[in-house]
């Protein structure tokens, strides 16, 4: 029974740590690539804001 309950443990750290992961590692590797807006204001794009 011991056994068991150690094998439940494990996979409930394994799914645990995999969800932090998930949560706050992946969204910011996955941010970068997208596109940021422009700060440019006006028809002359000065970046004045």
């Amino acid at each position: 029974m011991d056994t068991f309950q150690q094998i439940l443990i494990y996979i409930t750290l394994a799914m645990a740590v995999g969800y932090l992961v998930w949560k706050f590692i992946l969204p910011k590797s996955l941010v970068r690539g997208k596109k940021q807006a422009s700060k440019a204001c006006g028809q002359d794009r000065c970046g004045c804001d």
